[in-house]
């Protein structure tokens, strides 16, 4: 297992919708053991392919749900069902590995349900409602769909996330991406 590069962005990988996965093989079983461990460097709830920089439609997940449990798997494929209240208020702040260090109110219902299949190709759902596990099902769908958090924010908040995100000057230095084994999110 590999540690990848985090995108960040501006990188063209998190701008474009991803491709379906047709069959699961060897390359796409590497690929999500490294976004496993890519998501734990990073102490990442969640990680989409994008977010290293490949075009498939999966996803890792590992967060609480709202039982407090801790949740932890991998969604290849999947289609997102979203249910209850859209919610923003004070507990409403959301991060990204690939907007690091940086977080914003960024409403979201409060259930939300996935189904896709596993590594195996079995049937697999996920769900939630009120945890952080039914946000990161909605935010890590968005990635595969192309779309970041930061799309999601109101006018306002938009704009003063990306003044932040360019007085964080990435862009200056050409940061495209970001190693999560020698900096955290909030050093890039």
């Amino acid at each position: 297992m590999t540690v990848r590069p985090i995108t960040i962005l501006g990188h063209r990988a998190l701008e474009r919708p991803t491709r379906r996965v047709r069959e699961v093989t060897e390359d796409i079983r590497t690929l999500v053991a490294d976004m496993f461990e890519t998501n734990d460097a990073a102490d990442g709830a969640g990680l989409a392919a994008t977010q290293v920089g490949a075009r498939w439609r999966i996803f890792v997940y590992a967060c609480e749900d709202a039982a407090g449990v801790e949740r932890r798997g991998v969604v290849v494929n999947p289609r997102l069902e979203r249910f209850g209240k859209l919610v923003l208020d004070e507990e409403s702040i959301e991060g990204c590995l690939s907007v690091p260090g940086l977080g914003w109110p960024t409403a979201r219902f409060t259930g939300a349900r996935v189904t896709g299949i596993d590594l195996e190709g079995e049937p697999v759902e996920v769900s939630d409602e009120g945890g952080v596990l039914a946000r990161c099902l909605q935010h890590e769908t968005d990635h595969l769909d192309g779309t970041l958090y930061l799309d999601r924010l109101s006018p306002t908040a938009r704009r003063e996330a990306l003044d932040a995100v360019t007085a964080r000057g990435w862009r200056a230095r050409g940061l495209l991406t970001w190693d999560p084994r020698q900096l955290a999110a909030d050093e890039v």
